[in-house]
């Protein structure tokens, strides 16, 4: 019986050490494909149409506006929802919903808060880069959803809309591009105006992201530029089984309106839902 009971712990032993490099390269490959799938999200989390399901919360301050050094916050709710078109085209949505506080610019002047005016973008993508370039091209609206005449135009208005991006090993870079013209409303003021937002980022294995980019915009009505220079983290991660990127940057204003701001920070974000 000893013997017997020798014979079967050397086998069981054999099974048990034959078996654990099985479960190690099969718990090593579950990690690394975890890896590839957060580093596919954190690629295409710098790529303004790629087809991933995304809500960001970019809360924006602004300060020094104004004769009163009066402050600005914005809550720009941004969902991006793409659509299979065919096997070759995509189409990707991106709203933008404003929540405004904004201090009065002038001492005794009327405080505002409320929703901003919505600008919806469309953009006809194809699935495959062109000539190693990512492009998207449609039309953007403005709508007047401004519940405060101090906190929107007022005006209905449309216009054309582009991006073209490059990703190579960690860094992406490229532009996007608007041009918005009034066509109605109850505003007193037309929109006449290009927004111009040239990036760059590059991404860690970490998943950490560092990015620089301007929000531009170009006034044809008054020939001013209002030029933000924004540098900004972000890191994404899961809390649970929910992928989530935190974002968190400073702006400078290299050129603005008489009585724009002067310096601003944000804090943003990102809440994925990948298929």
């Amino acid at each position: 019986m000893k013997h017997i009971n020798q014979i079967v712990l050397a086998i069981s032993s054999g099974l048990i050490l034959g078996l654990a490099p099985s479960s190690i390269r099969a718990e090593e490959a579950t990690v690394d494909e975890e890896k590839a799938k957060e580093a596919e999200l954190a690629k295409k989390l710098q790529n303004p149409v790629a087809s991933l399901i995304s809500v960001p919360i970019q809360n924006n301050w602004d300060f020094g506006i104004g004769e009163a050094n009066a402050m600005r916050y914005t809550a720009n709710v941004q969902p991006v929802i793409p659509f299979s078109l065919t096997e070759d085209w995509n189409l990707i949505t991106r709203t933008i919903v404003p929540v405004i506080y904004a201090e009065s610019p002038v001492q005794g002047g009327r405080d505002a808060w409320g929703l901003g005016d919505v600008v919806q973008s469309f953009f006809f993508s194809p699935k495959e880069p062109v000539g190693g370039w990512i492009v998207g091209a449609g039309p953007v609206l403005l709508y007047p959803s401004a519940t405060d005449s101090l906190l929107g135009a007022g005006k209905w208005g449309a216009g054309p809309t582009a991006v073209v991006l490059q990703q190579n090993s960690g860094w992406t870079y490229g532009a996007l591009v608007n041009h918005i013209w009034s066509y109605e409303g109850w505003g007193d003021n037309e929109v006449n105006a290009t927004f111009l937002q040239p990036f760059v980022s590059y991404t860690t294995k970490t998943f950490t992201t560092f990015g620089l980019n301007t929000e531009s915009t170009y006034d044809w009505r008054n020939d001013q530029w209002t030029v933000p220079l924004v540098a900004q983290v972000s890191q994404l991660l899961k809390i649970g089984n929910q992928p989530v990127q935190f974002s968190l940057g400073a702006k400078y204003y290299a050129d603005k309106p008489n009585g724009g701001p002067d310096w601003g920070l944000r804090f943003a974000i990102t809440f994925l839902f990948p298929k």
